[in-house]
């Protein structure tokens, strides 16, 4: 089935210019077309349309993946109580006790949480092998890590919290026949979105699948 993503503004990325009411033809895990959506929608009379307020863009790199998913602690629901909710790191990770208990799960979470910030790929070589194995099945692409792009400071799960702009932040341009991995933001436009971050993500498309969804 073609599903036809469309929002208020699409920006392509690869310089190309923001497109006013535009969308993203999807068929299975690949971009079909993309363009206005009056276009797609003729093209594509029995396509299947998803209507998302703000802005479509191609998903999003987290370039601190290594170090969230290797050197962080993301409780479980059920440990708030003893834990909190936030990440544990430094001693706080080390009184959790013998890794192996606890760090698939961790790793779950966090790349869940993730995909609640509009992120399809992750920048980095993992050297935890726990890790590794839970990353590779969990659908996200990894990239090699991009240290020009690197920003000093502690890491988040919110790329622009730490001043990057879309461009720096997109996985790379929409292109004809790539892998659909898409973050819907709900945002008037580019300015906002910089300045309120990927927190406004309400939908993340990760190989043609909907697999965020803010409800």
């Amino acid at each position: 089935m073609l599903t036809i993503h469309a929002a208020a503004l699409l920006l392509p990325g690869g310089g190309r210019a923001p497109v006013p009411g535009g969308a993203v033809a999807v068929r299975d895990a690949v971009v079909a077309a993309f363009g206005p959506y009056e276009e797609l929608a003729a093209a594509h009379p029995g396509a299947r349309v998803r209507r998302w307020p703000g802005v479509l863009t191609p998903g999003l790199v987290q370039r601190d993946a290594v170090r969230l998913l290797e050197e962080w602690y993301f409780p479980d629901p059920r440990e708030a109580d003893a834990l909190g909710t936030e990440p544990l790191t430094g001693a706080a990770l080390d009184a959790l006790g013998p890794e192996d208990t606890w760090r698939a799960g961790s790793v779950r979470r966090g790349l869940q949480q993730m995909l609640r910030f509009g992120t399809t790929h992750l920048a980095g070589r993992f050297t935890d092998a726990a890790v590794g194995t839970v990353v590779a099945r969990s659908g996200l692409t990894v990239v090699p890590p991009s240290g020009d792009r690197d920003v000093p400071g502690e890491p988040g799960l919110d790329p622009f919290a730490r001043g990057h702009d879309v461009p720096g932040s997109e996985h790379g341009p929409l292109t004809e026949g790539g892998r659909a991995d898409l973050a819907v933001f709900d945002v008037p436009d580019v300015a906002t979105l910089c300045a309120a971050g990927a927190r406004m993500c309400v939908a993340t498309v990760l190989g043609g699948r909907l697999v965020y969804r803010r409800r």
